[in-house]
């Protein structure tokens, strides 16, 4: 795990200082308005547009742009129709590469996709071509310094998570289903801080990266991010923590 788990924590950060400079805003109001047109306007019945309204709460986006996105995705007033694409391809050494993007202009975003995946020593693959390497999971990191280990471990387990991991450095993390990860989260928030929460693509096997290939593939994971169309990016790198933070 220790290879999401470190690129998890830096992209959690490097989300907050997106949030002060508003940058996060386009992404958001996109994320809004698409959950509201497939399940609808009210958040109590829409898990994806409650999540949705989280992180607009969290990046401080006033209230009123919330609601009109909110109403562009039910039709309510009128504005750009956005698709979702999900692009597959390879980075150095062949790791594994998932993006996850909204769009307006599919053809566009497709060219600057593979743009970016060359400039970094990759390339866009084919549907399919790494989708296997991957399972969607909910992930809940706990930071170790908070907690007692065989307490939580025992209230984890008996909530029903899939898995508990001590193995990373700093943070427990916590492995569930998509389906019991909202019961999970919110059980757990109500004795412990969670450093993060978030339902994703966890990778099935790694790709130990050093030296310049390390590099490559974290340039290619920020040139990926900080994308306008860009939602979520996954890949199947791991490098070792101090390595990671000299870069």
């Amino acid at each position: 795990m220790s290879g999401h788990s470190k690129w998890a924590g830096i992209k959690h950060k490097k989300m907050a200082q997106d949030a002060k400079r508003g940058k996060i805003f386009t992404k958001i109001i996109r994320e809004l308005t698409i959950s509201a047109r497939q399940g609808g306007g009210n958040p109590e019945n829409n898990p994806r547009l409650r999540k949705a309204i989280e992180m607009a709460k969290e990046a401080n986006m006033p209230q009123d742009n919330i609601k009109k996105a909110i109403m562009r995705g039910t039709g309510e007033i009128p504005g750009v129709i956005y698709e979702e694409v999900v692009y597959e391809g390879y980075g150095p050494a062949g790791t594994a590469v998932i993006v996850e993007a909204t769009t307006d202009n599919k053809n566009r975003t497709t060219s600057e996709m593979r743009k970016i995946f060359g400039q970094y020593g990759g390339s866009l693959g084919e549907s399919g071509c790494v989708a296997w390497n991957f399972e969607q999971k909910g992930y809940i990191t706990i930071n170790k310094s908070s907690v007692n280990e065989d307490e939580l471990m025992s209230l984890v387990l008996e909530l029903g998570a899939e898995d508990f991991r001590s193995d990373d450095e700093d943070n427990y993390e916590i492995i569930t289903s998509p389906q019991t990860f909202d019961q999970i989260k919110s059980e757990l928030e109500k004795k412990y801080k969670l450093e993060q929460a978030e339902i994703t693509m966890l990778p099935k096997t790694y790709v130990k990266l050093e030296g310049k290939q390390a590099e490559q593939i974290i340039q290619l994971m920020n040139a990926l991010e900080e994308h306008d169309d860009v939602k979520n990016v996954y890949a199947n790198f791991d490098i070792d923590k101090e390595t990671l933070e000299k870069i």
